[in-house]
């Protein structure tokens, strides 16, 4: 009966949502911004209690509210400072005000907290990729199923079992984390297994954290080597020492010179708390507060340009004492916040975003 409707009513001249075109009519006849309409989107996808309290409060305009009392800030101080500039005859001498580097520095400090917040969003929407590399049979598979809670991945005692790419998805305290097991990393002459260690490095070289496993009882020093060979000298990673069981090292988290190194079995399940906690501290997590909103890369990556543009209109102001160069960085900042609330947004960008959309909303 509905597809009936629905057939009629095209007959008729009605055509199908496009996909986001309800949101998008609300964003363009200014019932909603663009961070509030992309939250739709956001509280759609959401994948955990917390992350839909997260969008919610964006929807309900939190997190654009925060990036306005920025913008604000801006705006007054370039109010100032073009003032200065435009009527020389008032000799406001804006270069020697002691406020207006206080003005910047606070301005720096509430786009940092920004960062920060908006960090924490990101998180609860996109999650954070790790992925287990390491040397054959030290246990990467087992680690996986045992942070997933189910058998997910086949374990061996043959090394060179995993030779593809195995991806779960879980939650730690309503965070996505995105597990990314991988072949073990060796020297190897068989095809196929050459084939899945380069799968894995390019999944190394996309990680957020990369989890280097190492079997603690073999300790085969040749064997590590050898497999931190094939890591990308710049890739984040954190040593977890894996068998602790049968080593009898220390269970649980300990620094050394060379950073943090993480003591479990994988097997019994002893220090998997430890390292749930660690991956959380890595990312900045912290428990979602009533002030956690929802955010993406872009909204990031706009508060980053804006940090960007303050901090080069600061040395501008005090290595050359230019006001021009000043104000103009101060506008380009205003300008890339703009951007997350669409008050300045290209219209490709637009596109891009309503049409990820589900059908319809």
């Amino acid at each position: 009966m509905l597809d009936a409707v629905l057939t009629r009513a095209i007959e008729l001249g009605a055509r199908v949502a496009r996909p986001g075109e309800f949101t998008e009519r609300a964003f363009h006849n200014v019932k909603l911004d663009l961070a509030q309409a992309e939250a739709v989107a956001d509280l759609i996808d959401a994948g955990s209690e917390q992350a839909a309290r997260a969008a919610l409060r964006s929807l309900e305009g939190e997190f654009s509210k925060q990036v306005r009392v920025r913008v604000d800030e801006l705006i007054q101080l370039r109010m100032y400072i073009e003032a200065a500039i435009d009527f020389p005859e008032e000799e406001i001498d804006f270069l020697a005000d002691e406020h207006l580097l206080h003005d910047l520095e606070m301005i720096k400090h509430g786009l940092e907290a920004l960062q920060k917040n908006a960090h924490q969003g990101r998180l609860l929407h996109e999650g954070m990729t790790v992925v287990l590399a390491g040397p054959p049979n030290a246990g990467k598979s087992s680690l996986l199923n045992a942070l997933a809670q189910q058998e997910t991945a086949i374990v061996s005692s043959i090394p060179g079992t995993t030779r593809d790419i195995l991806k779960e998805r879980i939650h730690i305290d309503g965070m996505p984390l995105h597990i990314v097991d991988t072949a073990g990393l060796r020297d190897a002459n068989d095809e196929i297994e050459s084939e899945g260690i380069r799968r894995a490095v390019r999944q190394i070289q996309h990680a957020d954290r990369v989890l280097f496993v190492i079997d603690d009882s073999a300790n085969d020093t040749a064997v590590i080597e050898e497999a931190q060979r094939h890591l990308p000298a710049d890739v984040t990673r954190t040593l977890v020492r894996n068998k602790a069981d049968l080593s009898g090292r220390q269970i649980g988290e300990h620094q050394t010179a060379h950073g943090v190194e993480i003591a479990l079995s994988a097997k019994n399940g002893a220090g998997l708390s430890v390292l749930r906690e660690h991956l959380k501290q890595c990312m900045g997590y912290q428990s979602a507060g009533e002030g956690t909103f929802s955010a993406r890369r872009r909204h990031l990556d706009a508060i980053r340009r804006a940090s960007e543009h303050v901090a080069q209109g600061r040395a501008a102001l005090t290595q050359t004492r230019a006001g021009e160069l000043l104000a103009e960085e101060l506008r380009l900042a205003q300008q890339a916040l703009n951007e997350i609330t669409g008050e300045f947004t290209p219209d490709d960008l637009l596109g891009r975003i309503f049409t990820s959309f589900c059908i319809g909303k």
